[in-house]
Parts: C-alpha cells; sequence; structure tokens
C-alpha cells in the first residue's frame, strides 16, 4: 500500500482487519512498514457474488508503507517486497509529490498495480450505500454525483498518463497487463473495497500464475521489520518472509550495525489472520511458516539487530561466510554518509534513520554520526565538541534520552531534538535554528557602537575635569555611557561615563535631547572647550556592520552623523573602515 500522506493507506486496512491502527499512529502517520493477512476465505466473503470462480491464491499479504515523502527509501523496501501493489490517491486532492514518487518506485521494481480512487463519499450529493461494490453503489448515485465522480476519474487518468501509464476505470478494462485500473474506493464507508480485494486476488491469479508458489520451499529469506523487546520474550524481530520457509530451531542471519548475527530459532509467533503484526498482542506459537507472511521470531543475541535489514535462513554451515557477506554488502549499500561537521542524529530502525538523513538533506542540515538506539552520553559529548552553535544538537526519532544523557545535556546545554514524526523534528530544528539565529542577531546588534554626533552647550559647565561634566545637545544619532569620543581633528578626548536627565539616569541619550554627561579623561578649557561638536569614535568593525549590512535601516539624523564619521576618519587614512 503506497501513495501520499492522509490519503487513506491505512484506513483503508483498517476498514478490511475492522480495527483502527491509524487512529494509533503517532501524528496519524505510518512511520514503519506493517504487514497483515487477510485469507482468501475473508476476502471472498467480503466480495460476495463479485468473486467466482476457483481461486488457488490463498490470501493477501498486505504491506502497508509510510506515506511521508521522507520515507522512500523505507517504501522503497516495501516495494521491492511486494508483487502487487495499491496506490491510494485522495481522489478530491488527486495527485500529491508522494503519489508520484510511489509510481516511480513501482516503476523501477516493475511492481504491477491499481490505483484506489479513495474518499468517493466527500463527492458533493454522494450516497454512500457502506459495504457495497462500486459497480452497484455507482447505480444508486444521483446524475450529478455519477458526473462529479466521472470528472475526477478522469483527471486521475490523465495524471497517470503523464507520468507514462495507460489506465482507464477497472470495469471498462479488459487487458490489465496493458492498463491501470483505477478503482473508486471509500475506506470509511466501504464502499468498492470489494472490487478492490477482487482485482487484487484477480491480478495475483492472472500476473503471478507462472511465478506464483503456493508452496515455497527452501530456506526463507525475509526483511527485519522492527526490533522489539518484549515482556517475557525478550528482544524479538518483527520479520516479512517473503521467499522459503522458516521453522523453529533454524540457524538465522540477521543483520546488524557491527558484524551480521547469527542466532538459532526459539519460537515462532503468528499474528491471527486480519492482525497487524505491530499491534497484535495475542499470537500463535507455529512451528514452521512459509512464505509469504509476517512472523515474529523469537531468538537468543537479537539485541543489536537492525530493522530493515535482511534475515536469511542458514541450512548449510558451509554457507554462513558467503550469506553473512552476503547480508553485510546489502547493508553497506544503504550506508548513511556523513561529514567531517554536523547534527548527531539517532533512530529506531535505519529505514527511519535513512529517512531522517533524507529529509535533512533536502533542508541542507549536514550531518556528522547517524546510528540506530537510544541517545547516549556520548552522544551528547560528542555534539558538545561542534563549535558550530547550530550544529551541536542530536536529533532522535522514536528513541528514548538515557538518563545520564539527560543530565550530560542539562551540563553541557546540548539541545536534543524527539519525537516519533519525522516532519515534525526537522520542523522543531528548523525552527529552533531560526530563533537562535535571530537572538544572536539581535544581541550582535545591540552590542554594535551606533554613531551620534552632541555639541557642549555653552554655560552647562558643571565640572572641569575627573570626570569633566558638561550639558549637551544630542545632534545626530545616540550616545551612550562606555563610548570613546573624539573631536572633529579625529583626536579622542575620553570616554562617556554617565548621562543624566533632570537628575536620573538614562541608559542612552537619541537626537534631539539635552542632557548632562560625564567624560573621563578631559578637562573642560584643554581637550574641550563649550560649543565645540564631538562624535562617537565607531570601532572599524562596527562601522563597516553599520555601512554595509544597516546602512539601509538607518534614520536620516543618524546617517548623517555617521557620514561626518566617516569623513573624519577618511582624513587621515583614506581606505578607514572600507
Amino acid at each position: 500500500m503506497l501513495g501520499h500522506i492522509d490519503h487513506g493507506k491505512t484506513s483503508l486496512l483498517d476498514k478490511i482487519r475492522g480495527t483502527s491502527i491509524a487512529e494509533q499512529e503517532a501524528g496519524a502517520i505510518t512511520q514503519h512498514i506493517g504487514a497483515t493477512e487477510v485469507p482468501l476465505a475473508i476476502i471472498q466473503n467480503i466480495c460476495g457474488p463479485l468473486m467466482k470462480g476457483d481461486f488457488k491464491v490463498p490470501g493477501l499479504l498486505f504491506i502497508d508503507t509510510p506515506g511521508h515523502h521522507a520515507f522512500t527509501t523505507l517504501r522503497s523496501r516495501g516495494g521491492a517486497l511486494a508483487d502487487l501493489a495499491v496506490v491510494v490517491v485522495d481522489t478530491i486532492e488527486g495527485f500529491q509529490p508522494q503519489t508520484t514518487e510511489a509510481l516511480k518506485i513501482l516503476r523501477r521494481f516493475r511492481t504491477p498495480f491499481v490505483l484506489a480512487a479513495n474518499k468517493i463519499d466527500r463527492i458533493h450529493g454522494w450516497r454512500p450505500h457502506e459495504d457495497e461494490s462500486f459497480t452497484s453503489t455507482y447505480e444508486h448515485q444521483s446524475q450529478y454525483a455519477k458526473l462529479s465522480l466521472d470528472d475526477l476519474i478522469y483527471r486521475l487518468i490523465s495524471q497517470l498518463h503523464e507520468v507514462g501509464f495507460s489506465s482507464d476505470r477497472y470495469d471498462r478494462i479488459r487487458d490489465f497487463q496493458k492498463n491501470v485500473g483505477v478503482i473508486p474506493i471509500s475506506a470509511k464507508t466501504g464502499e468498492g473495497i470489494p472490487d478492490l480485494l477482487m482485482i487484487l486476488v484477480g491480478l495475483a491469479q492472472r500476473f503471478l500464475e507462472k511465478d506464483l508458489r503456493l508452496h515455497a520451499k527452501g530456506p526463507g529469506v525475509g526483511t527485519v521489520l522492527e526490533v522489539k523487546e518484549e515482556k517475557g520474550l525478550g528482544t524479538t524481530l518483527d520479520v516479512i518472509l517473503y521467499d522459503g520457509e522458516l521453522k523453529t530451531g533454524d540457524t538465522i542471519i540477521a543483520g546488524s550495525y557491527g558484524e551480521p548475527i547469527m542466532t538459532r530459532v526459539r519460537a515462532l509467533l503468528k499474528p491471527r489472520p486480519l492482525a497487524e503484526i505491530r499491534a497484535e498482542e495475542k499470537f500463535q506459537r507455529v512451528e514452521k511458516v512459509v512464505a509469504a507472511a509476517g512472523i515474529k521470531v523469537v531468538a537468543p543475541s537479537l539485541e543489536n539487530a537492525l530493522a530493515g535489514s535482511p534475515m536469511r535462513v542458514v541450512e548449510d554451515e558451509a554457507l554462513v561466510g558467503r550469506i553473512t557477506n552476503e547480508i553485510k554488502s546489502e547493508l553497506e549499500a544503504v550506508k548513511i554518509q556523513t561529514g567531517e561537521i554536523g547534527v548527531i542524529l539517532k533512530a529506531d530502525t535505519i529505514g527511519s534513520l535513512e529517512a531522517l538523513v533524507k529529509e535533512l538533506s533536502d533542508a541542507n542540515v549536514p550531518i556528522w554520526k547517524a546510528d540506530v538506539g537510544n541517545i547516549s552520553k556520548r552522544d551528547i559529548i560528542e555534539a558538545a565538541t561542534i563549535k558550530d552553535p547550530y550544529l551541536a544538537v542530536v536529533i532522535g526519532f522514536c528513541v528514548e534520552v538515557l538518563p545520564d544523557a539527560k543530565e550530560e545535556a542539562l551540563e553541557s546545554k546540548v539541545q536534543v531534538f524527539q519525537d516519533d514524526v519525522i516532519y515534525r523534528l526537522v520542523e522543531d530544528y528548523e525552527v529552533w535554528v531560526k530563533e537562535q539565529r535571530s537572538i544572536y542577531e539581535r544581541k550582535r546588534l545591540e552590542a554594535i557602537v551606533r554613531a551620534g554626533r552632541f555639541r557642549l552647550m555653552p554655560g552647562y559647565v558643571f565640572r572641569q575635569s575627573k570626570p569633566a561634566i558638561v550639558g549637551v545637545k544630542i545632534l545626530g544619532g545616540k550616545i551612550k555611557p562606555g563610548v570613546s569620543v573624539i573631536r572633529e581633528d579625529n583626536i579622542c578626548v575620553g570616554t562617556i561615563k554617565g548621562i543624566q536627565e533632570h537628575g536620573e539616569s538614562l541608559a542612552e541619550a537619541v537626537v534631539g535631547k539635552e542632557v548632562a554627561i560625564s567624560i573621563e579623561g578631559p578637562t573642560v578649557g584643554r581637550q574641550i572647550k563649550e560649543g565645540d561638536l564631538l562624535y562617537v569614535d565607531v570601532p572599524k568593525k562596527h562601522a563597516k556592520i553599520l555601512e554595509q549590512e544597516l546602512y539601509e535601516t538607518l534614520p536620516v539624523d543618524e546617517l548623517e552623523a555617521l557620514e561626518a564619521f566617516l569623513e573624519i576618519k577618511r582624513k587621515s587614512d583614506p581606505f578607514w573602515a572600507r
């Protein structure tokens, strides 16, 4: 099951299963591949009189893939495992980026598919007929509703044509090998679902007649969906077995971040029919399972197994070396590329890790280290060594922060981001970076010495020296305590120590103000005189910022003060502040 986020993939399976997995998903988005077995008898019961003839297919194993565009790699594994695919699209919204992406994946793997045009119940004027076949419910609709649906289906057919697929509404197709069937459905009301299941079983029978092995033999081959800690069982693997057999007592090899793990199967637990492997609580213990199936594997030493990695049964000990190398090669092919500087990533599965890397790479965020597992103290210590404050962070998807890591993060002030929805995780990081840059920029600008000029008013000398206290009028810009001041001949006369107005201290004085200031350094009558024009001595670096970055934002009076100050400086050095 593939398609755009929120177009109804999991909801469609829920309707078939009679469960509510979709409501339990973090952020209402499927984050990992799930698997559900639907036996033929249940399909026949749902389809009723639609399904005629003798079928050898024992049922359908649905793989529900994440819909968010970050999961290209993980979905590709889903596509690679599948013999057939259902691309779910919201009939009203039409194709979205992940719809097109899903079709590219199916083309890459040459996987036959149908298009499930979902949410037909939302068409204006549509009268729902729960669980009926599409052909039946369509006949009960008004002419207006029929025309509205036909227009939307033609749009989907046109969109399929644009990406290179010939298609039509399924009931108008004779050759499904040349045309993609578009099946109108509603995951909410169940309308059209009998048609969808009937077509899938028919396609399975027809397309796979030559390759369909109802009784697969030979050593089992599968993909690890999830590594789970189960109460009373220890670490277990949720596996899709897509070829061969798997038995209790078999020796298996599974991928890990180090050397592949070799262990022996203690028990096999199978979910009940229509139960989704990730949500199942009551499993049936079996001695043997034959592909295709979703199965929980209980075995020792699985703690470091990797979700998304291959799992192979070893029948002959002489083949251990070859199978180990093959698994290592497969994992090497999906190795996370990292740089010399960047953020540190942690995720619960290799598929999630790849998805997170893709999302951050799309956002141009460099990555230093990427690994599977909980956030450790070492991760925090390593993040603290990054000199770029916006990259000295740890980003964790579906993982915990270990207690000692929490303490280290508080002490070292390393920012940790956690979430169980990838796009939200990346958004949170980007918002944080934006806020931090804004705070830094505000502090940087606050620290800049701004241009200002003022005149010593005649008759307002309150103290001649140590410090000199005089009355001044601000003619342009602003003055603050702590800034040095120069005369018009570029001679530095001292530093402003304080500013007062009507006996109260001021943090700054702006243009037009008449205030008393204390200046450490000069003596009135010697270095400075009544009527003198003085300027804030803006440091060269600050003058560059004012001239190159903030020039357009400066008020006219401050701009004039800056220009006059720069003129004074350039008389002694023509290249000053350029």
